[in-house]
C-alpha cells in the first residue's frame, strides 16, 4: 500500500503538521536529542555550547524554524566549519545533495552513501539514525498541545484530515496513536512519504479544489509548501499554540467550510505568524 492510497470522502482536506504544531515535541526533541546528537557524530565536544545554541536558533527560534533535518544539520555543520576552521570531508557534496535530492530522507541518503564514500554524508545518516532511536525512547512523555484533540474530533466531521509532516513516521505514528488523534485522519504522511510541498501535490491529486485545502503548521517551511501548491495556510503561533488551536476550530475553520477563507483573513494570519517568528 502506498503512502497516498486513500479515497476521498470529503470536499475540504485538512494536512495537519505534527512537531511543535499538534504535539508539543519540537523544542524537546531539539534539545534533547538533534542538538546533542549532532555534537556527538560531528565530534565538536569541545564547542558544544556554541554548537547547541547555534542548532537551536536555526531551527526552533528564527524563520528557518521546521527546516527540514538535513537541510538544517547541512547549515549546522557549515557554520562550525566557518567558525572553528574545521575540516569536515564531503561537507560541499553533501550539502549539494540537500539541496537538490527530490528526496531528503534516511533511506534516501542511505542510497547516496552506498554510491560512493562521503564521510560527512556517512555521519549526517548516522546521525539522523541515532536522532530517531533517542527520540522513541523519550517519546512516552510527549503530549499533543491544548485544544488539538477537541479540534481534530470536530474538523474531521466534514474535512478528510491528513497528517503532513517531515518528522520520522515511526515516531508520529506512535505518538498520534497513543494520544488518540490518528483515528481523525485518512493518512499519516511523514518524512519518508516526501517533502511537505509534494505531498500536498500528491493530496490535489484525489480532485480536491485547492480552496477547499488548507494546511495546518507552526513553520515558514509549512506557509510555503501551501502557497506553493496554492491552498491555504492556518498558521499555529509559536508560544500561543492553545489559543491558535481553538481559533482554528471555532473560527478558521468556519470561514473555510463557508467560502469565507480569503486574501485578507489569509494576510492577518500570516502577518502574526511572522510577527511571532520575526520575520
Amino acid at each position: 500500500m502506498g503512502y497516498f492510497d486513500y479515497t476521498k470522502e470529503k470536499d475540504f482536506l485538512i494536512c495537519i503538521d505534527s512537531d511543535g504544531c499538534a504535539m508539543d515535541t519540537m523544542n524537546s526533541k531539539h534539545f534533547n536529542s538533534f542538538g546533542p546528537e549532532f555534537v556527538k557524530s560531528y565530534d565538536l565536544e569541545e564547542y558544544k555550547e556554541e554548537a547547541l545554541e547555534y542548532w537551536n536558533k536555526i531551527n526552533l527560534f528564527t524563520g528557518t524554524r521546521g527546516i527540514n533535518r538535513f537541510k538544517g544539520l547541512a547549515m549546522a555543520v557549515r557554520e562550525m566549519s566557518n567558525r572553528k576552521g574545521i575540516k569536515f570531508d564531503g561537507l560541499e557534496e553533501f550539502e549539494n545533495w540537500v539541496e537538490n535530492a527530490p528526496q531528503l530522507s534516511n533511506p534516501a541518503l542511505l542510497e547516496k552513501c552506498q554510491e560512493k564514500r562521503n564521510e560527512c554524508m556517512e555521519r549526517a545518516l548516522l546521525w539522523s539514525i541515532h536522532v530517531n532511536l533517542s527520540i522513541v525512547a523519550a517519546q512516552d512523555n510527549d503530549m499533543p498541545f491544548e485544544n488539538v484533540k477537541e479540534a481534530m474530533d470536530e474538523l474531521c466531521k466534514d474535512a478528510d484530515l491528513t497528517a503532513v509532516s517531515s518528522a520520522n513516521g515511526q515516531a508520529v505514528e506512535h505518538e498520534w496513536t497513543k494520544h488518540e488523534i490518528k483515528d481523525c485522519c485518512r493518512v499519516l504522511l511523514c518524512q519518508e512519504a516526501g517533502s511537505k510541498a509534494y505531498c500536498i501535490e500528491q493530496l490535489l491529486k484525489k480532485g480536491y479544489d485547492k480552496d477547499k485545502v488548507l494546511m495546518v503548521g507552526d513553520a515558514p517551511g509549512d506557509k510555503k509548501a501551501a502557497l506553493d501548491n496554492g491552498v491555504r495556510f492556518y498558521p499555529i503561533i509559536v508560544n500561543k499554540e492553545g489559543f491558535s488551536w481553538k481559533r482554528l476550530k471555532e473560527e478558521a475553520s468556519k470561514k473555510l467550510f463557508a467560502g469565507e477563507f480569503d486574501d485578507i483573513y489569509q494576510a492577518q494570519l500570516i502577518k502574526e505568524f511572522e510577527e511571532a517568528l520575526g520575520i
